[in-house]
């Protein structure tokens, strides 16, 4: 049985969450994708988040320990616990002129 609650749905007894992952710039270009959806466990980090984006689009582990993360208007490391529905930007560092 499988229910859905906005954007958390119970499969086999775990909460799952819903997060819309959107990709900028080159990182965009890289894997030809403006967003994808993942589903996670409720309570999941920035860090499982990634690992799954990762697993889907191994073309952007490389750029790992120099891409930037932003929950809303705020970047966020990859400790931050997500919430349900929430959109995520991975987006390579700024740079200025």
């Amino acid at each position: 049985m499988v229910v859905w609650l906005r954007d958390l749905r119970v499969l086999r007894g775990e909460i799952l969450m819903k997060v819309r992952v959107q990709f900028y710039a080159q990182l965009r270009d890289q894997i030809g994708m403006r967003e994808l959806d993942i589903e996670l466990v409720e309570g999941a980090t920035v860090r499982d988040l990634l690992e799954k984006v990762y697993a889907q689009q191994p073309a952007l582990r490389p750029h790992d320990k120099s891409i930037l993360i932003g929950a809303g208007v705020e970047f966020v490391d990859r400790n931050y616990q997500l919430k349900p529905g929430e959109e995520i930007a991975i987006m390579p560092p700024v740079q200025g002129g």
